[in-house]
Protein backbone atom coordinates (compact mmCIF):
# COMPACT_ATOMS: atom_id res chain seq x y z
CA UNK A 1 0.00 0.00 0.00
CA UNK A 2 3.35 2.52 1.30
CA UNK A 3 4.80 1.70 -2.17
CA UNK A 4 1.54 2.40 -4.85
CA UNK A 5 1.14 5.85 -1.90
CA UNK A 6 4.49 6.89 -3.22
CA UNK A 7 4.63 5.69 -6.74
CA UNK A 8 1.17 8.11 -7.29
CA UNK A 9 2.61 10.82 -5.23
CA UNK A 10 5.97 10.89 -7.85
CA UNK A 11 3.54 10.54 -10.58
CA UNK A 12 2.12 13.40 -9.24
CA UNK A 13 5.02 15.91 -8.80
CA UNK A 14 6.02 14.55 -12.24
CA UNK A 15 2.85 15.54 -13.99
CA UNK A 16 3.18 19.04 -12.16
CA UNK A 17 6.69 19.49 -13.00
CA UNK A 18 5.92 18.68 -17.08
CA UNK A 19 3.00 21.14 -16.78
CA UNK A 20 5.16 23.41 -15.03
CA UNK A 21 7.78 23.09 -17.64
CA UNK A 22 5.17 23.40 -20.88
CA UNK A 23 3.77 26.41 -19.47
CA UNK A 24 7.49 27.71 -19.52
CA UNK A 25 8.04 27.20 -22.56
CA UNK A 26 4.95 28.54 -24.10
CA UNK A 27 5.58 32.13 -22.18
CA UNK A 28 9.56 31.89 -23.63
CA UNK A 29 10.12 34.41 -26.56
CA UNK A 30 11.35 33.52 -29.76
CA UNK A 31 14.60 31.47 -29.75
CA UNK A 32 13.94 30.97 -26.54
CA UNK A 33 16.51 33.38 -25.40
CA UNK A 34 14.98 36.41 -25.77
CA UNK A 35 14.28 37.92 -22.31
CA UNK A 36 17.27 36.17 -20.28
CA UNK A 37 18.95 38.00 -17.47
CA UNK A 38 22.22 37.03 -17.55
CA UNK A 39 25.55 38.08 -15.72
CA UNK A 40 27.97 36.94 -18.70
CA UNK A 41 31.41 37.91 -18.05
CA UNK A 42 33.49 39.75 -20.83
CA UNK A 43 35.84 37.43 -22.81
CA UNK A 44 38.47 39.93 -24.30
CA UNK A 45 40.56 38.50 -26.24
CA UNK A 46 38.24 35.75 -27.32
CA UNK A 47 37.85 35.12 -31.41
CA UNK A 48 33.91 33.40 -32.06
CA UNK A 49 34.24 30.79 -34.64
CA UNK A 50 31.88 31.16 -37.87
CA UNK A 51 29.52 29.09 -36.27
CA UNK A 52 29.00 31.24 -33.04
CA UNK A 53 28.64 34.14 -35.50
CA UNK A 54 25.54 32.69 -37.05
CA UNK A 55 22.08 34.30 -35.22
CA UNK A 56 19.17 32.54 -33.73
CA UNK A 57 16.70 32.91 -36.49
CA UNK A 58 14.59 35.76 -34.37
CA UNK A 59 17.12 37.93 -34.52
CA UNK A 60 18.81 37.91 -37.60
CA UNK A 61 18.78 41.55 -39.24
CA UNK A 62 15.49 41.96 -41.64
CA UNK A 63 12.75 44.78 -43.50
CA UNK A 64 9.82 44.57 -40.79
CA UNK A 65 7.12 46.63 -40.66
CA UNK A 66 7.43 49.19 -38.50
CA UNK A 67 4.85 51.90 -37.09
CA UNK A 68 6.41 55.25 -36.40
CA UNK A 69 6.25 59.14 -36.67
CA UNK A 70 10.24 59.56 -36.58
CA UNK A 71 11.50 60.14 -40.25
CA UNK A 72 13.80 57.68 -42.18
CA UNK A 73 17.15 57.32 -40.79
CA UNK A 74 16.08 57.26 -37.09
CA UNK A 75 17.16 54.70 -35.26
CA UNK A 76 14.74 53.06 -31.94
CA UNK A 77 15.82 50.77 -29.74
CA UNK A 78 13.26 48.83 -27.74
CA UNK A 79 14.77 47.18 -24.90
CA UNK A 80 12.13 44.98 -23.69
CA UNK A 81 11.62 43.47 -27.30
CA UNK A 82 15.92 43.20 -27.34
CA UNK A 83 15.49 44.91 -31.41
CA UNK A 84 17.00 47.68 -33.24
CA UNK A 85 15.24 49.08 -36.15
CA UNK A 86 16.70 51.56 -38.52
CA UNK A 87 13.52 53.67 -39.83
CA UNK A 88 13.12 53.20 -43.62
CA UNK A 89 10.24 55.25 -44.07
CA UNK A 90 6.75 54.23 -45.11
CA UNK A 91 6.07 52.06 -42.60
CA UNK A 92 9.24 49.91 -42.83
CA UNK A 93 12.27 49.58 -41.15
CA UNK A 94 15.40 47.37 -40.80
CA UNK A 95 15.42 45.56 -37.58
CA UNK A 96 18.41 43.61 -35.68
CA UNK A 97 18.48 41.84 -33.18
CA UNK A 98 20.59 43.24 -30.15
CA UNK A 99 22.02 42.47 -26.61
CA UNK A 100 20.67 44.94 -24.02
CA UNK A 101 22.00 46.09 -20.40
CA UNK A 102 21.27 43.66 -17.80
CA UNK A 103 19.44 44.83 -14.86
CA UNK A 104 19.93 47.50 -13.22
CA UNK A 105 21.78 48.97 -16.24
CA UNK A 106 19.14 49.82 -18.62
CA UNK A 107 17.89 53.12 -19.83
CA UNK A 108 15.68 55.40 -22.15
CA UNK A 109 16.46 58.70 -23.79
CA UNK A 110 17.17 60.35 -26.44
CA UNK A 111 20.62 61.03 -28.05
CA UNK A 112 21.96 61.03 -31.33
CA UNK A 113 25.67 59.79 -33.06
CA UNK A 114 28.61 61.85 -32.34
CA UNK A 115 31.34 59.86 -33.19
CA UNK A 116 31.80 56.47 -35.36
CA UNK A 117 35.01 54.04 -35.31
CA UNK A 118 35.70 51.07 -37.11
CA UNK A 119 37.61 48.37 -35.22
CA UNK A 120 37.51 50.64 -31.86
CA UNK A 121 39.81 50.66 -29.03
CA UNK A 122 38.53 49.54 -25.41
CA UNK A 123 39.42 51.12 -22.54
CA UNK A 124 36.99 49.96 -19.69
CA UNK A 125 35.07 52.44 -17.21
CA UNK A 126 36.68 52.50 -13.72
CA UNK A 127 33.02 51.30 -12.73
CA UNK A 128 33.12 48.18 -14.49
CA UNK A 129 36.80 47.86 -13.51
CA UNK A 130 35.51 47.79 -10.20
CA UNK A 131 32.73 44.90 -11.02
CA UNK A 132 35.03 42.99 -13.28
CA UNK A 133 38.76 43.86 -11.84
CA UNK A 134 40.20 40.67 -14.11
CA UNK A 135 39.52 43.13 -17.54
CA UNK A 136 42.22 44.96 -19.44
CA UNK A 137 42.59 48.84 -18.56
CA UNK A 138 43.34 49.18 -22.14
CA UNK A 139 42.65 47.01 -24.98
CA UNK A 140 43.56 47.72 -28.86
CA UNK A 141 40.51 46.92 -31.85
CA UNK A 142 40.21 44.16 -33.05
CA UNK A 143 38.63 40.65 -33.62
CA UNK A 144 38.94 39.97 -30.36
CA UNK A 145 38.10 42.89 -28.23
CA UNK A 146 34.62 42.94 -26.97
CA UNK A 147 33.31 46.12 -28.81
CA UNK A 148 33.80 44.64 -31.86
CA UNK A 149 33.87 45.54 -35.32
CA UNK A 150 32.22 49.10 -34.94
CA UNK A 151 30.80 51.34 -32.51
CA UNK A 152 28.49 54.50 -32.54
CA UNK A 153 28.82 56.34 -29.81
CA UNK A 154 25.54 58.05 -28.08
CA UNK A 155 26.17 61.89 -27.19
CA UNK A 156 28.35 62.57 -24.12
CA UNK A 157 27.45 59.36 -22.83
CA UNK A 158 29.64 56.30 -22.32
CA UNK A 159 27.15 54.20 -24.10
CA UNK A 160 27.86 53.22 -27.87
CA UNK A 161 26.02 51.09 -30.24
CA UNK A 162 29.09 48.23 -30.89
CA UNK A 163 29.78 44.88 -32.03
CA UNK A 164 31.14 41.85 -29.99
CA UNK A 165 33.15 39.28 -29.27
CA UNK A 166 30.68 37.27 -27.96
CA UNK A 167 27.60 36.60 -30.87
CA UNK A 168 25.70 34.18 -28.51
CA UNK A 169 24.90 37.10 -26.50
CA UNK A 170 22.40 38.48 -29.16
CA UNK A 171 18.86 38.58 -27.60
CA UNK A 172 20.04 38.93 -23.86
CA UNK A 173 20.34 41.85 -20.93
CA UNK A 174 24.03 41.17 -20.17
CA UNK A 175 25.65 44.63 -20.66
CA UNK A 176 26.66 47.38 -18.82
CA UNK A 177 24.69 49.71 -20.64
CA UNK A 178 25.64 49.41 -24.32
CA UNK A 179 23.78 47.67 -26.97
CA UNK A 180 25.52 45.35 -29.05
CA UNK A 181 24.84 43.84 -32.35
CA UNK A 182 27.21 41.01 -34.31
CA UNK A 183 29.79 42.16 -36.09
CA UNK A 184 27.71 41.74 -39.81
CA UNK A 185 25.11 43.62 -38.49
CA UNK A 186 26.78 46.29 -36.37
CA UNK A 187 29.12 47.25 -39.98
CA UNK A 188 25.66 47.39 -41.72
CA UNK A 189 24.27 49.77 -39.50
CA UNK A 190 27.65 51.37 -39.67
CA UNK A 191 27.60 51.88 -43.50
CA UNK A 192 23.95 53.29 -43.28
CA UNK A 193 23.95 56.33 -40.74
CA UNK A 194 25.67 59.12 -40.06
CA UNK A 195 27.16 60.95 -37.27
CA UNK A 196 24.01 63.35 -35.89
CA UNK A 197 21.72 60.10 -36.06
CA UNK A 198 18.67 60.61 -33.85
CA UNK A 199 18.81 57.67 -31.72
CA UNK A 200 15.35 56.80 -29.46
CA UNK A 201 16.00 54.70 -26.56
CA UNK A 202 12.65 52.76 -25.56
CA UNK A 203 12.42 50.49 -22.94
CA UNK A 204 9.19 49.10 -24.51
CA UNK A 205 7.37 49.67 -27.88
CA UNK A 206 4.98 52.68 -28.22
CA UNK A 207 1.39 51.82 -28.65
Amino acid sequence: MRHRMMGAALAAVAALSFMAADADAQMRPPGGMGNQIVDVPEKPGYVPSADEEQLDPAFRRQPVYFRTNEPPGTIIVHTNERFLYLVQGDNRALRYGIGVGRDGFQWAGLQKVTRKAEWPDWTPPPEMIQRQPYLPRFMAGGPGNPMGAAALYLGSTVYRIHGTNMPNTIGMAISSGCFRLVNADVQDLYNRVPVGTKVIIRQAPEL
